[in-house]
C-alpha cells in the first residue's frame, strides 16, 4: 500500500520515470571510454582534459560527468578551484576494459539492441509477438537473426553471454550437488563460460560445449585458451540435429528462449538420450509462484516477449516442463543472484 507521503508526491513514479534516462547516461559514458580513460590516466582529470582526450565538447562532457557523479559511477576532488574526476572502485571494477570483472559488452548490448527494442514494447504488449521486423525491417523466423546478422552482432552477443556467465555461473554451479556427474554436455555452451564453472567445480569433469558452427569458430578463436583442455566443442544444431553422449546435458539461459511445445521437445530429446540416473540442468532467471517478482526477472520476461518465442517461468512451471518430459526428481537451487538452477534427474 502506497504511504500518504507518496501519495503526496510521487517519489516512487518520478524514480521510474527516469529510469532511462540514468541507464542512457551510463551507456554513454561507457561507449566515449570516459571509464577507460580514468582508468589509464592513473590520476584524476578535469573535465576539459577529458572532453578534449575524447574528442568530445568541453559543456556536453561536463554534463554527462556530472551525471555520473551523481550516479556514483565517478567522484570528484578539487584542486585550484577546480573539479578533478576520478572512477569509484564500482566504475573501476565492472565499467573498464582493463578489468576482468568487466561488464562493458552488457552495457554494450543493452545499449546497441535492448534499448532499441524497448521503444516497441508497447507494440509487442498488444500483439503479443517479438519485434523484430520494426526494429530491423525484416520478418526473422529465428528469434536469433537479430544476434547472427553479421560476425561482429554474433561475437557483441557471445561477448554479452560471456560477461553474465563470469557474474553468475559459478553460483548456480555451487547451489546443487553435481559431484555424480563427470561427462558433462552443456547444450547451446556458447564461449564455454560455464563449463570453465563446472571444471573449476567438479575437476575430474569434462565438458562438451554443443553449438551452431559459427559460434563454436569464433569461440575456439576468441574465448578459450589452451587451460582449457577439458572442454571440447561439438557442432550442430540441438533441435536438428544429434547431441552427444553425455550423463548430464546443461541448459543455461536456453529455455526461456522458446515456446512451451519447442521447450518439451528439446527436453524431451534429451530425456531420450540420457541413461537412468542422468540429469538435465536448466539455468534460469526465476519468478515467484504467485509472479510477483522479483522485478529483474519480470523485465526479463518481458525483453523475451520483444526478441524471441519465450518467457520466464516459475519453479512450477519449469518442474511441468521436466515432468511432462519425463524426469521422475526436480531440484531447485536458489543463488540469491539472478539466475538459479533447477536439475531434473530420468
Amino acid at each position: 500500500m502506497s504511504s500518504s507521503e507518496d501519495l503526496q508526491y510521487p517519489r516512487l513514479l518520478l524514480q521510474y520515470r527516469d529510469g532511462f534516462l540514468v541507464s542512457k547516461a551510463m551507456f554513454t559514458a561507457c561507449e566515449l571510454g570516459v571509464f577507460d580513460l580514468l582508468q589509464e590516466s592513473g590520476a584524476p582529470l578535469s573535465s576539459a582534459v577529458i572532453a578534449e582526450r575524447l574528442q568530445a565538447s568541453a559543456d556536453g562532457m561536463e554534463r554527462l560527468l556530472c551525471t555520473c557523479v551523481g550516479l556514483k559511477l565517478l567522484e570528484t576532488e578539487m584542486s585550484n578551484m577546480e573539479a578533478l574526476y576520478k572512477n569509484t572502485d564500482l566504475s573501476a571494477i565492472y565499467l573498464t576494459k582493463s578489468s576482468q570483472r568487466s561488464l562493458l559488452p552488457m552495457m554494450w548490448y543493452f545499449s546497441d539492441t535492448l534499448y532499441k527494442y524497448m521503444n516497441h514494447l508497447t507494440d509487442a504488449v498488444r500483439e503479443g509477438t517479438s519485434q523484430h521486423k520494426r526494429v530491423t525491417g525484416k520478418t526473422c523466423k529465428d528469434p536469433f537473426a537479430v544476434v547472427y546478422s553479421t560476425d561482429d552482432a554474433m561475437l557483441k552477443f557471445m561477448q554479452f553471454m560471456n560477461t553474465i556467465g563470469g557474474l553468475c555461473d559459478g553460483d548456480v554451479i555451487a547451489a546443487l550437488d553435481l559431484s555424480p556427474f563427470s561427462k558433462v554436455c552443456d547444450l547451446g555452451g556458447c564461449t564455454g563460460a560455464l563449463a570453465r564453472q563446472f571444471i573449476l567445480a567438479y575437476p575430474r569433469a569434462t565438458v562438451t560445449v554443443y553449438d551452431l558452427p559459427k559460434i563454436v569458430q569464433i569461440a575456439k578463436k576468441h574465448f578459450i585458451s589452451p587451460e582449457d583442455s577439458q572442454i571440447k566443442f561439438h557442432e550442430g544444431d540441438f533441435f536438428e540435429d544429434p547431441i552427444p553422449e553425455a550423463d548430464l546435458y546443461i541448459l543455461a539461459r536456453i529455455i526461456h528462449d522458446w515456446n512451451y511445445d519447442q521447450c518439451l521437445q528439446l527436453l524431451s530429446k534429451v530425456y531420450n538420450s540420457l541413461k537412468s540416473g542422468g540429469g538435465v540442468l536448466l539455468v534460469e532467471t526465476l519468478l515467484k509462484e504467485d509472479k510477483s517478482g522479483p522485478l529483474e526477472s519480470q523485465l526479463w520476461s518481458l525483453i523475451m516477449m520483444l526478441l524471441t518465442d519465450g518467457t520466464e517461468r516459475t519453479p512450477s512451471e519449469y518442474k511441468k516442463l521436466l515432468t511432462t518430459a519425463g524426469f521422475r526428481k526436480v531440484e531447485i537451487g536458489t543463488t540469491g543472484k539472478m539466475y538459479n538452477a533447477i536439475l531434473g534427474i530420468k
